[in-house]
């Protein structure tokens, strides 16, 4: 499908899928690979270069993740970042140590050549660190391309086999010139061709997808969302009347979902759409659950097991279609067997039976969240369907902290429904990735109508972002925020003390649980 794709070996970075991302939106495809991957193997895959991520691990340990050796005998251009350049200059005979003092945030580099990686670039450029080992002696017939006071070799090159190395992260936006570096790299010594975009997606996608399901039935996990909208309308015009779109209504919803799913799939886009009534089974099911992950597992397990009951009314159905995006992948298991830590399990990905009686078909996994909103405006979405705001898989009940029941739904529910409102009024809407209430199990004191009050603790969160793996929490005006908080207290039964989230990814997670 992609004639030029790069291969980023995955040594655990938290920037892995920046790497990926930056390639893509310089028009190449790219993709997350496990560090241990077969190199033979690899090069049945022709890629046209190969990234080494950084990671958090030492090259002078013992235990320190290696590829195969005969990576580097493959003979196409290789650009190790942080650890990647490290264990390239200790794989290829030159010598790596702890560094005395550690870099951390931006750095000026003085660049010593301004060819080839560093094409296009001033003798000074603002760069950002994070590594605590440092390139000491460079492998034999490498050369020094770049300097920073406290490393002598933070960027080297091997001009003749098309290695290149730099203890920086050029993905990051406190890099500024780092697209620059990366297009250097992808179009001046890779050689690739800017082939990727989402117009080819949508037309390979709807070739492959008619070409695998045929004449036969697919059921859609449809939720309302962005992801699930964009592969249901994918779908519909691959396929036509052969998908089912299933919406399950599992009472973890947003306020009035039901409707506004009917009215926009059914009347308007005239997909066939069977809406599921699964409250009781849900709320069932999860009662006196608190553990998150234990949450994410039984409403995964419940999507299914209604997908497959629905289904057996419906006759024989072989695919279940999914919007799972390149994140929920990320997030959830290291993709080829790389040492990306597992941080929480997705409802897409995590949460499935091992004997699945369908078979999954999902057409968004390689992407992430704004090529999704690209493909949307491709395919003539809204743009109210386009720019929604993220929705977890497992709706409301990981924002109900402990045991979820009808009534703290409920109060979640409208208060949800408020901030929204609010942000919307704002014009703030677009400008944020996310943001939504978390009700608590908690309750405080209060005084309301000269009253005490004991009631339940609510949490706004707010957050901006480009792809969910990295977030901040948004700067609300004062005004906003004391507004958004009025009315909860006032409107919604059952909340008499609202807080707000200051907290940003890493460390912290966009949702809480």
């Amino acid at each position: 499908m992609h004639k030029d794709w790069i291969a980023i070996l995955d040594f655990g970075s938290q920037y892995t899928h920046l790497i990926a991302r930056r390639v893509r939106e310089c028009g190449v495809y790219s993709e997350i690979v496990g560090y241990n991957i077969d190199a033979g193997k690899l090069l049945k895959r022709a890629p046209k270069a190969i990234i080494f991520s950084g990671g958090p691990a030492s090259v002078t340990s013992r235990k320190n993740p290696m590829c195969d050796r005969d990576i580097f005998n493959i003979n196409i251009p290789v650009l190790g970042i942080c650890y990647g350049a490290q264990l390239m200059a200790k794989a290829l005979g030159g010598r790596v140590v702890k560094a005395n003092a550690r870099e951390y945030g931006k750095v000026t580099l003085q660049v010593k050549s301004r060819e080839n990686l560093f094409r296009g670039l001033s003798s000074q450029e603002i760069i950002w660190m994070s590594h605590g080992d440092k390139i000491l002696r460079l492998p034999r017939d490498f050369r020094i391309i770049g300097s920073t006071k406290n490393s002598p070799i933070t960027a080297m090159e091997n001009r003749m086999r098309r290695f290149y190395g730099l203890q920086f992260h050029p993905e990051v936006v406190h890099t500024p010139k780092g697209k620059k570096i990366l297009k250097n790299f992808l179009f001046h010594l890779a050689d690739c061709r800017p082939s990727w975009s989402m117009h080819s997606f949508v037309k390979d996608s709807i070739k492959e997808l008619k070409e695998k399901i045929g004449n036969k039935k697919v059921l859609c996990a449809l939720s309302g969302g962005v992801d699930s909208s964009v592969l249901a309308v994918l779908l519909h015009k691959a396929i036509g009347k052969n998908l089912i779109a299933i919406f399950i209504d599992n009472g973890l919803l947003r306020k009035d979902e039901v409707a506004l799913v009917k009215r926009r799939f059914k009347k308007h886009y005239r997909i066939n759409l069977k809406v599921v009534n699964a409250q009781d089974t849900f709320l069932k099911g999860l009662k006196g659950v608190k553990n998150p992950e234990t949450k994410r597992k039984i409403i995964g397990r419940l999507f299914i097991e209604v997908f497959e009951r629905e289904a057996k009314k419906l006759g024989k159905i072989k695919f279940l279609a999914q919007g799972t995006l390149y994140p929920d992948v990320i997030e959830s298991r290291s993709p080829g067997g790389g040492p990306s830590a597992t941080i929480k399990t997705h409802h897409n990905v995590g949460g499935l039976p091992r004997h699945l009686k369908f078979e999954l078909i999902e057409p968004l996994k390689d992407l992430f969240k704004d090529e999704v909103r690209l493909i949307g405006k491709e395919l003539g979405l809204p743009e109210d369907i386009i720019y929604r705001q993220p929705f977890p898989g497992p709706g409301l009940g990981v924002r109900v902290i402990g045991a979820i029941t009808k009534e703290r739904l409920d109060i979640l529910r409208q208060a949800d429904w408020i901030l929204i409102d609010e942000i919307k009024r704002a014009k703030l809407y677009r400008k944020l990735w996310q943001s939504f209430c978390v009700l608590l199990p908690v309750k405080t004191v209060g005084v309301m109508g000269d009253q005490r009050s004991y009631e339940n603790l609510l949490a706004v969160r707010a957050v901006t972002s480009e792809d969910a793996m990295t977030a901040h929490w948004a700067r609300l005006p004062y005004e906003i925020l004391e507004r958004i908080s009025n009315r909860i207290i006032n409107e919604v039964k059952g909340i008499n003390r609202v807080v707000y989230d200051i907290s940003s990814k890493p460390p912290s997670t966009i949702e809480w649980e």
